[in-house]
């Protein structure tokens, strides 16, 4: 008990989040009588403000739902498509790291929305309070606003017509955010009142979309108001799998969860917890699993209904359960096309967030959403303090791979924002983690600790957890024991080591729950600032 994070349940309610502010706002909705779905929304407004480097209003992303009056789970996707003006035989790697070409159409502002109409009971100016008030009175940096930032300014610094409006919003010109300062963000705390006073056509046909598109096409972008006005968040039926009795459920294609489903699959026919925890065995299992269920949907991304079934199905699980306990060394890509994509310095995919909320009436809602790398394109849209997103830089500029961008064509992302129902039909665990295509597999690790090895929800999300790169690359949280890391070389693993908490794992949070006694649980990724919050 002594030396690690305390357990936080709740019968009300339960808000976990990568931020103390953001959660807490979401648990100020549930506390004012508003349902799972109005406090997800104020979480995802309030992070916004509190870690502007990992998403906004302006980005992307997707929500798992358990809609308890209908006693089912349904998910929202709002990823956008790729600009119809976007020609990706025209551009370099580099257009689209950082800078106007980079952007997509924002998509989270109307998932938020859409999750409120839905299925909310507060209005949106009750919802935007929260983050309205962060926004103006501003938020203290904490340590790990601090490091975020200081990283990411040198590299902004190497794109000059877009870093003084961006260190204008977020530094005050001064190109220094220190720890213990104050950002304080009044443009954005505008833009949110003037959203909840118009809803969210202020951006889709509004104020907001029309000086995006100018001042992106006066950086030589190409979005346009119609990109904008064609924004519509898509309800889908889930995909799921059974693991450990407990029905896994996320987005289907052209969502990339099903990579963290197949792992699912696969990992299902091992005994796991006759293994011992963090050994050799264990370990070496999940990896190989892992690195071949990413393999399966490079080669067969985007798939078709009949496909993904095909994927899913017995006959390749068998397949793919055997290649695992053959023991020959497992080499492939983890990323995106087989052969590796040039990276632009400075500029990578692992910060995105993740959160989750449960109510008292059984509604529970996860999202995973980011702008791509930190701060997304790096481009402020001026007086209105929003961060555009880089999300072009996931899309494939190779035409033999299966996610190549084509104008109005989809983004197909790899994150999967999870819910678990036990064999009655009621929810026991949502679950979802930041961490571009390390996503579905540290997934997979959190729910192997939680439900093979019985840890509570805040250890399973503790416990030491690796990221698979292209070819046999691992990268390997320290906790692990030097002998189990020998071994893991000997079977054909290249193991390089991180530090003890790393976010190369991800910054997962989760909430666990007891629908028999009503018991709500959160776990909160100590790689992050999370928090769980009840009302």
């Amino acid at each position: 008990m002594f030396g690690r994070r305390p357990t936080i349940s709740s019968v009300k309610g339960m808000v976990a989040a990568a931020n103390p502010h953001a959660a807490m706002a979401g648990a100020r909705l549930l506390r004012a009588g508003g349902n799972a779905f109005d406090a997800i929304a104020a979480t995802a407004a309030t992070l916004n403000v509190a870690e502007p480097y990992m998403s906004g209003l302006a980005g992307m992303g997707m929500a798992t739902c358990y809609i308890a009056s209908e006693k089912r789970i349904r998910t929202l996707d709002f990823i956008t498509p790729v600009p119809e003006k976007f020609d990706a035989t025209k551009v370099k790697r580099s257009d689209v790291a950082r800078g106007p070409m980079a952007s997509g159409a924002p998509g989270n502002l109307a998932g938020w929305c859409e999750l409120v109409r839905a299925h909310g009971t507060r209005p949106l100016s009750e919802i935007l309070a929260p983050a309205i008030e962060l926004a103006r009175d501003g938020i203290p940096v904490s340590e790990n606003n601090a490091d975020n930032i200081g990283q990411v300014i040198p590299e902004l610094k190497g794109y000059p017509d877009i870093f003084a409006g961006w260190s204008k919003n977020y530094t005050g010109g001064t190109g220094i955010l220190p720890y213990g300062s104050v950002l304080k963000q009044p443009d954005l705390a505008r833009t949110y009142e003037a959203i909840a006073a118009e809803g969210p056509g202020y951006l889709y046909g509004g104020a907001l979309g029309r000086a995006m598109v100018d001042h992106l096409q006066s950086l030589g972008g190409v979005m346009t108001m119609g990109d904008l006005e064609a924004v519509k968040p898509v309800w889908l039926d889930p995909v799921q799998v059974s693991y450990r009795g407990v029905a896994i459920h996320t987005l289907p294609p052209p969502c990339e969860g099903f990579q963290y489903l197949l792992t699912l699959r696969i990992l299902e026919g091992f005994d796991l917890p006759a293994m011992e925890r963090n050994g050799l065995r264990h370990l070496d299992t999940v990896l190989r699993a892992i690195r071949l269920a990413a393999g399966e949907r490079i080669y067969k991304n985007n798939p078709s209904p009949e496909a993904l079934a095909e994927i899913l199905g017995d006959a390749n699980v068998d397949r793919l359960r055997q290649r695992v306990a053959d023991g020959r060394p497992v080499i492939g890509p983890t990323e995106q096309w087989v052969e590796p994509q040039p990276e632009v310095e400075g500029v990578d995919r692992d910060h995105t967030t993740s959160f989750s909320v449960a109510d008292a009436a059984g509604n529970v809602v996860c999202i995973t959403m980011s702008l791509g790398a930190k701060f997304g394109s790096g481009v402020v849209i001026p007086g209105h303090g929003v961060c555009m997103n880089n999300f072009l830089y996931w899309g494939e500029l190779d035409p033999r791979g299966r996610n190549f961008m084509r104008p109005g064509g989809p983004l197909a992302l790899p994150t999967a924002p999870s819910i678990g129902l036990r064999a009655d039909g009621r929810p026991v665990l949502a679950l979802g983690t930041p961490g571009s295509y390390g996503i579905c597999q540290t997934q997979s690790q959190a729910l192997v600790q939680h439900l093979d090895f019985g840890l509570p929800i805040q250890e399973a999300i503790s416990a030491p957890r690796a990221r698979l790169l292209d070819g046999a690359v691992v990268q390997l949280e320290s906790r692990i024991d030097e002998e189990v890391v020998t071994g893991l070389r000997r079977k054909g693993h290249q193991i390089t080591m991180l530090d003890s908490y790393s976010l190369s794992c991800g910054g997962m949070q989760g909430i666990s729950i007891d629908p028999d006694q009503g018991v709500l649980t959160g776990g909160a990724d100590p790689r992050r600032d999370g928090y769980a919050v009840f009302p």
